[in-house]
């Protein structure tokens, strides 16, 4: 059953923000200090311009004129080698902190139980790890540097047009009050309309890895329409979504561009009155809307980038969502006293109030090989993940040496226990890689010819170019666990993949390589029962019989009917 990853609030995001920016203090303050210098030069333009206004309407000399453009070039040199400064420092900046998001989400992304990976959708996670991190890289890398650029600037350029003369910045102040109302508007919405489009994105990323990974299973049941289907519906959110937030661009941006030309024209108004009246210099009145006029550029910059912060910033709350994922209890610090696995009155439930387990009590003793049979959905598979670590039971206790197991450290409860499914992952490397052990290589194929996989003779095979089929698949999976050398291996349906004679070959060398390790088989096959040294018979999430083969066949219960069904009438076949 799939869960939903949650999303982090806008308080979390705003502290994993600023964690951000702590984590590279001197970047940051050198970024604001040249953006500051690069705000103060770019100050001196429209006052010196003012100056020449004044030169020429008060007939000064051409030298004067020549001194003040000098001035003027000279300001805007300044400005463009501190902005190109600042810049590059933003952009290293914005890479070194993109990486720290990646390193951050991967790590808590393998830091996640097992149980937890297992029930998201997986295209939400890849969607989280790629797309979104993506759009907060760009962030970092872009916007940021862009928006302390026009912060700057801004406040700059807005105390300077206070400056040259108090009532017509005041006037030019008060005309910008539009643009903080739109804004305003915007941001109320935008947010969770961004969310909604980053949530139906994931939605498509899922749909789409389920069809094409489910591609044969699609061919073979004729499900293509009803893939198709479900593919429409996933790109007709997606199309909705992006609608919405772009509905609001077309609101927010035209409405801001009308709103730049109000602060000039009241300010060319009442100029004009004061200039009149003999209050002002032109030069000041030009100076003025030459500031105001200046202060379109980061303006525009700020708000568009605004508007982009607001899609990142949605997906920096997706990222940072993983954080919110409630992690196991702090691990056990005691180390088992020894091998031995004891289940304690276990019950467990994937839904509440619908146990799939009910008070199952057993002991494994260290070295003994015991397998679990019974019907589908019987609880065996569930068991099995108990004993691993992957799960934890809602009442009752999961221990080994005394220490329950999902409480060990992830790499020493890898040491202890090992799950093998049916299920197998191959990376897209070469075999030795996919081994996943630093050892030589005779020993590789030592543990590759234990299992049977005659086929490996290429330790530098790529497999993502010469993929394995299923039951190479599972041979490999099986190779690992020889060289992982774990004091107890659980196998469910493990060999359920190779043929009949390929999966008891595989099983017998195993067997030989672990004799003295603890191995837990989950069944189908009851000959992998035969050769157990105890049997437990699950039904309805509890175990209904225990002993070794002879001991249950022999009681003629539930097992030994198992077992006619599956072997027929001969009960003496080995």
């Amino acid at each position: 059953m799939s869960a939903a990853l949650p999303i982090a609030g806008q308080r979390a995001v705003g502290r994993a923000a600023l964690r951000l920016l702590a984590a590279d203090r001197p970047a940051v303050a050198a970024m604001v200090a040249l953006n500051a210098l690069a705000a103060v030069a770019a100050l001196g333009g429209p006052f010196l311009l003012g100056r020449v206004i004044d030169a020429v309407t008060s007939g000064g000399g051409v030298h004067d004129v020549d001194r003040l453009a000098l001035g003027v070039l000279g300001c805007a040199i300044a400005q463009m080698l501190l902005s190109r400064y600042a810049l590059a420092i933003a952009y290293r900046y914005g890479e070194r902190t993109a990486a720290r998001i990646r390193e951050g989400y991967l790590r808590r992304a393998l830091g996640l139980p097992a149980s937890v990976i297992e029930r998201v959708p997986a295209g939400d996670l890849a969607a989280r790890g790629t797309t979104d991190i993506d759009a907060v890289a760009t962030t970092l890398r872009d916007i940021l540097p862009n928006i302390l650029v026009g912060l700057v600037q801004m406040i700059f350029i807005i105390a300077a047009v206070l400056l040259v003369n108090p009532l017509l910045g005041g006037v030019g102040v008060l005309g910008l009050s539009g643009i903080w109302f739109v804004t305003r508007w915007y941001l109320k919405r935008a947010r969770d309309a961004y969310l909604a489009e980053g949530a139906a994105n994931s939605r498509l990323a899922d749909e789409l890895a389920a069809t094409t990974e489910g591609a044969r299973t699609v061919e073979a049941f004729g499900l293509r329409q009803r893939r198709l289907d479900a593919g429409h519906a996933a790109i007709a959110e997606t199309k909705r979504t992006r609608l919405a937030t772009l509905a609001l661009r077309s609101v927010f941006f035209p409405l801001v561009e009308t709103s730049y030309a109000v602060p000039a024209v009241l300010v060319l108004l009442l100029g004009g009155l004061l200039y009149l009246d003999g209050q002002v210099t032109l030069g000041t009145v030009g100076a003025a809307v030459l500031y105001l006029r200046q202060l379109v550029g980061p303006l525009d910059t700020l708000l568009i980038w605004i508007e982009n912060l607001q899609s990142s910033s949605a997906s920096f709350a997706r990222v940072e969502g993983l954080g919110a994922i409630p992690l196991p209890p702090p691990a056990a610090t005691e180390a088992p006293r020894d091998d031995r696995i004891e289940i304690k009155g276990v019950r467990y439930a994937y839904e509440k109030g619908r146990d799939v387990l009910h008070d199952v009590t057993l002991t494994v003793r260290p070295g003994e090989r015991l397998a679990i049979v019974g019907l589908s959905g019987a609880g065996k598979s569930t068991l099995g993940r108990l004993i691993a670590g992957v799960d934890r039971p809602a009442a009752g206790s999961v221990t080994v040496g005394g220490v329950p197991i999902a409480d060990l450290p992830p790499d020493e409860l890898r040491r202890q226990v090992v799950l093998v499914t049916q299920e197998h992952h191959v990376f897209r490397e070469t075999l030795r890689d996919n081994l996943m052990v630093h050892a030589p290589d005779d020993e590789l194929r030592r543990a590759l010819a234990t299992v049977g996989a005659d086929w490996a003779d290429d330790l530098d095979r790529d497999l993502g170019e010469h993929p394995l089929d299923g039951a190479q698949a599972q041979q490999l999976a099986l190779a690992r666990v020889v060289l992982a050398d774990p004091h107890t291996v659980i196998l469910d349906e493990a060999t359920a993949l190779l043929d009949p004679t390929a999966a008891r070959t595989a099983e017998r060398a195993l067997a030989a390589v672990l004799h003295e390790r603890t191995v837990i088989a989950i069944a189908h096959r009851l000959m992998t029962a035969h050769d157990a040294d105890e049997v437990a018979v699950m039904r309805d999430g509890r175990i209904t019989e225990l002993g070794s083969h002879d001991e249950l066949v022999a009681a003629d219960g539930e097992y030994a009917a198992l077992w006619r069904s599956w072997h027929g009438s001969d009960l003496n076949v080995a």
